[in-house]
């Protein structure tokens, strides 16, 4: 008897250990045979704790599952009848949502650490294409794909890897930027507890092809489960020769170490990644140099995010084709969305771009989980505009968001009922600038604190008219002068919501400025 159950750190944190220790008591209680198999999530948070249970090849899912639900379940599965728990195949459940997993296939699949199992599921498909294709072909073929960077920018993956191949420097360097920061997204922890060795493949082959021989994957303090697994699957690569002297018999080396930050947004940031990676205070770099000229420890460097890295072998083991008719106009390939937030049915959704955001918090996030209507969606994290209900129409897609003045970011979704007060959420943006700012740059050092003060003048109704003009002025100042994204962002959830929900700054004065 095969069963399968998460330990990713999310099911975890709802019951999945206990259920998982349930169900080897119950089946030494029953003398049956039991293989339990940990894997990562397959994503239905709503689901957790969920159970697999392998039958004939087949595998059925039941859920959310508690310890004292495990008899019933057992008893159903060998009598071969319902259970309310019952959910059928959970392949066919991600099939019937639309969602196409070329990042997470393997996730909830397998065992993260187990190398035959990540073979036997197309690992090292990719990097053996790699090698076959040469560096020039690996990056020509990235290009084709259409693949661009998962971690918020957006930024051609082809062009980054194009510069830094064509650096001369006697050392490179691929870093592997895992401080996932942003407020409602977890795409990276899971990937990383689920589906490790397609990081690590990815990260070998962009050294390959950009010629580097050493990596690093910056990771999050708050990623301890994340940090454990990632230990296991670099060891069990270096065992089976994706790191190494030899990767796969090729002569090529690529070694990877991981540094774990300090808790520091900012350094969600690559120049302040680097700079914290050398030893150094999180702050940031001014550009240019660009970091794929002149990165970590003055070398060039590829800096990309966890699930961009992770694309790479898909693309190369299914084609660059297969990936690029996927999605719409300049944004091909699939979005992993992460949906939370007051919504029904919060997880990780992995669609191909073009679908509406509409689409994703009422068909599939099932609406609020209050039962109120939505009032406002945040994409993006913290720095993301607000996008009313007006506003679902507008598809999943780069240039769309951008279109409206938003941004799609790192995949976050994250939904509020009517509830909420968007003045308050509006005052957080700039409080969070505040706080996580590195102070390197006046705009957002101070901007940001003075951000707080007007808007709280704003809220209690002192000289609105004035506040409101210099509220938009502040805001054209940070964004046009600061030196990064965090200060240069920060005006987007405060200009929508200004814009959208004026009347919860009690002026409707307050949507002309937004």
């Amino acid at each position: 008897m095969r069963v399968f159950i998460s330990q990713d750190s999310s099911a975890l944190s709802i019951g999945a250990g206990a259920v998982a220790d349930a169900l080897e008591r119950e089946a030494a209680s029953r003398s049956v045979a039991l293989e339990l198999v940990r894997t990562g999530s397959r994503g239905l948070f709503w689901l957790e704790p969920m159970i697999e249970v392998e039958r004939d090849g087949r595998r059925e899912g039941y859920g959310p599952v508690s310890a004292s639900d495990v008899p019933s379940v057992l008893d159903a599965w060998a009598d071969d009848r319902s259970h309310p728990l019952h959910l059928g195949p959970i392949d066919e459940l991600l099939a019937a949502q639309g969602q196409k997993r070329v990042n997470f296939g393997r996730c909830g699949v397998i065992d993260p650490v187990s190398w035959d199992a990540y073979v036997a599921h197309g690992g090292t498909d990719g990097m053996r294409r790699a090698l076959a294709l040469g560096p020039a072909g690996v990056i020509e073929a990235v290009t084709h794909a259409g693949l661009r960077g998962r971690g918020g920018a957006g930024f051609p993956t082809g062009v980054k890897w194009r510069t830094t191949h064509s650096a001369d420097a006697a050392h490179k360097y691929v870093v592997c930027n895992a401080d996932e920061g942003d407020s409602g997204t977890f795409a990276d922890r899971m990937l990383m507890e689920g589906d490790p060795l397609s990081l690590i493949e990815g990260m070998a082959i962009a050294g390959f092809a950009v010629g580097a021989e050493q990596g690093y994957i910056y990771l999050r303090s708050e990623y301890p489960h994340a940090l454990r697994t990632l230990r296991q699957a670099i060891a069990v690569a270096y065992d089976h020769g994706l790191l190494g002297a030899d990767v796969l018999g090729a002569g090529h080396r690529f070694d990877i170490d991981i540094r774990v930050g300090a808790g520091a947004y900012i350094c969600g940031e690559e120049t302040s990644l680097l700079e914290s990676l050398e030893g150094k205070r999180g702050t940031i770099r001014f550009k240019p140099p660009l970091p794929a000229l002149e990165g970590a420890f003055g070398a060039p460097t590829v800096v990309n995010n966890v699930i961009t890295l992770a694309t790479v072998p898909a693309i190369l083991a299914d084609g660059e084709d297969a990936y690029a008719a996927l999605g719409c106009g300049k944004s091909r390939g699939t979005l992993t969305v992460q949906l939370c937030g007051n919504v029904r049915r919060p997880g990780l959704y992995e669609l191909p771009f073009g679908a509406t955001l509409g689409h994703v918090v009422e068909e599939l996030g099932g609406g609020t989980a209050s039962g109120r209507p939505v009032r406002a969606v945040q994409t993006g994290g913290p720095l993301g505009a607000y996008f009313p209900a007006s506003l679902f129409d507008t598809p999943l897609d780069y240039e769309a968001f951008a279109g409206r003045d938003g941004m799609i970011g790192h995949g976050g979704v994250v939904v509020f009922d009517d509830t909420a007060d968007m003045a308050e959420q509006a005052r957080f943006a700039m409080e969070f600038c505040a706080i996580e700012s590195c102070g390197k740059c006046t705009p957002c050092r101070i901007g940001s604190t003075r951000g707080v003060e007007v808007i709280d003048r704003i809220r209690a109704g002192t000289d609105a008219d004035v506040n409101l003009t210099l509220l938009g002025d502040l805001c054209d100042v940070m964004e046009n002068g600061s030196l990064c994204a965090l200060g240069g962002l920060t005006p987007y959830p405060v200009r929508s919501a200004l814009k959208h929900f004026p009347e919860d700054f009690g002026t409707p004065a307050a949507a002309a400025v937004g």
